[in-house]
């Protein structure tokens, strides 16, 4: 498993003060796309790339993240994901998450991927695989995760029909037929269901 690297990020920023961001959601039928943007304060054991933690240990080192690192959560609803399309939904959740920060200093954003939003003014750094090798970007990559699945959990609650406390919204047989039985909400994305729903 590759471990997020200090001396890495600063080897491809070098070594400015850094703002990581990454998203999360951008395939599932239902739900939000979720970004977040991380400044480290202090160094924080435990960080990888989102998708190789258990969700039991996304829960407990995300209180560290956010005792260790300023941080700003940006989302687009689904029906803004039906507007935008899913990669300008995606970078418009990135701004929110760096506008979020209300962060006045000097900082290149690093972004996870090979496409990013403009920033204003800020210098943007895109680096494929960067929530598995910066810390940052890393811390980043497990709020958004976090923040989304319990968005995804909170609305599971209300529409239990479609597991979503479980499938987050991905596309799974139990949502895929509970949405050719009980038809869609207005958290699914209409424009994702074409096949599903023809």
């Amino acid at each position: 498993m590759r471990i997020p690297c200090p001396d890495y990020e600063k080897s491809i920023t070098g070594g400015a003060l850094v703002i990581g961001v990454d998203e999360v959601g951008r395939g599932p039928l239902a739900g939000p796309v979720v970004a977040a943007a991380a400044v480290l304060e202090k160094p924080i054991d435990g960080l990888r790339d989102s998708k190789a933690l258990s969700e039991k240990r996304r829960n407990i080192v995300i209180d560290d993240i956010l005792a260790g690192a300023r941080i700003g959560v940006g989302a687009v609803t689904a029906r803004g994901i039906d507007q935008l399309g899913i990669e300008r939904a995606t970078h418009l959740a990135m701004q929110r998450a760096v506008d979020m920060l209300n962060f006045d200093g000097e900082a290149i954003v690093l972004v996870d991927g090979n496409r990013a939003p403009p920033f204003g003014d800020r210098r943007v750094v895109t680096e494929v695989k960067a929530d598995a090798s910066c810390p940052s970007v890393s811390a980043a990559s497990i709020v958004a995760k976090v923040t989304r699945d319990r968005a995804m959990i909170r609305l599971a609650a209300r529409h239990s029909a479609y597991h979503w406390h479980t499938n987050k919204g991905y596309g799974s047989r139990a949502h895929r037929d509970a949405i050719l039985s009980e038809g869609v909400t207005r958290h699914h994305r209409h424009s994702f269901l074409t096949k599903i729903l023809s």
